[in-house]
């Protein structure tokens, strides 16, 4: 009873690192604590994890440097539309679903050069600042809690390639719970859906690829490849390939709750983006990526096994 009771107090702080997982997001430690709330607002910051990018393949001639220029450039407008699936099974036991709703957020997006010191110390250069428009779900509920968020504005730190090192959220004052939460999902799908270019000359059939870890209770090691699929002056078509994969064998549960073996971990995505580097988010494209995992108690038999997946659809408005 003990050993199953482990089990199921994994519920809550498992979901809560699916959410992180599935959608990206990230905190500065494997404890996964709330973000940082600022002093002076109700402006919330969420770090960033650093990338690695590593050419493969450098591509045909002829290559260039690729990287973001969005000066002078009119605001841009597109609809973020993404998606979280959370099923778990404990032993023979019913199957629970604990998934998000599809969540449409419209976003209008500008570039300033001007870069707040705390984010220039992460090696920003950029700042994208964006407006949350009126977002919508096939969920009635939640579109009835997501009106009072119309208005909400975030900030991306960025730098010339694309890498982005911190995510600023700040919601409409009579903005609900239950709509920032969805609003911070979706964005943080961005960020780790997200991709950058590489500081060297690239060309036609380019591959690179991006390293990040995602922190959420596992450690995970997440490998983007990108491939530079087509090169129209300042449009990039890429291809894109993810994977993930635990860095221990052992998981710790949130609260000093226990440990879990990770008996299997499976996580792979695939997907396109349309990048203008004209524009501060892309322009086009969706990402799909789910696995499955299967974790043990190791005083039992007992077996929590999951079902996950997440997508992250970019379209023009």
């Amino acid at each position: 009873m003990k050993s199953t009771h482990r089990i199921r107090t994994v519920r809550s702080g498992f979901l809560a690192a699916c959410c992180v997982v599935l959608v990206a997001g990230c905190s500065s430690t494997d404890a996964d604590p709330a973000p940082e709330q600022a002093a002076s607002s109700n402006e919330v910051t969420i770090a960033v994890t650093p990338t690695t990018t590593t050419v493969v393949d450098a591509g045909t001639e002829p290559r260039r440097v690729l990287a973001f220029d969005t000066d002078g450039q009119d605001e841009q407008n597109i609809d973020l539309t993404t998606t979280s699936t959370v099923q778990q099974q404990i032993n023979n036991g019913a199957l629970q679903d604990f998934s998000s709703p599809e969540l449409t957020v419209p976003l209008s997006a500008s570039t300033s050069d001007t870069v707040p010191d705390d984010d220039a110390a992460t090696g920003a250069t950029r700042s994208v600042e964006l407006t949350i428009g009126a977002a919508t779900s096939p969920d009635e509920g939640l579109t009835d809690a997501l009106s009072a968020s119309e208005g909400s504005t975030a900030r991306l730190a960025s730098t010339d390639s694309g890498a982005i090192t911190a995510l600023h959220i700040t919601p409409a004052e009579a903005a609900l719970d239950t709509a920032r939460a969805a609003i911070e999902r979706s964005l943080n799908a961005a960020v780790y859906r997200s991709i950058d270019f590489p500081d060297a000359e690239v060309g036609v059939g380019a591959v690179w690829t991006v390293d990040q870890q995602v922190l959420s209770g596992i450690t995970l090691n997440q490998r983007t490849t990108v491939t530079l699929r087509a090169l129209d002056g300042d449009r990039a078509s890429l291809d894109i390939a993810i994977t993930q994969s635990p860095e221990s064998t052992t998981w710790n549960l949130p609260d000093n709750s226990g440990t879990l073996n990770i008996a299997s971990y499976t996580f792979t995505g695939s997907g396109t983006l349309d990048i203008d580097l004209n524009q501060p988010l892309p322009v086009a494209g969706s990402i799909s990526a789910g696995g499955e995992q299967m974790y043990t108690d190791p005083d039992s038999t007992t077996v929590l096994r999951q079902t996950v997946g997440d997508s992250t659809t970019w379209g023009a408005r």
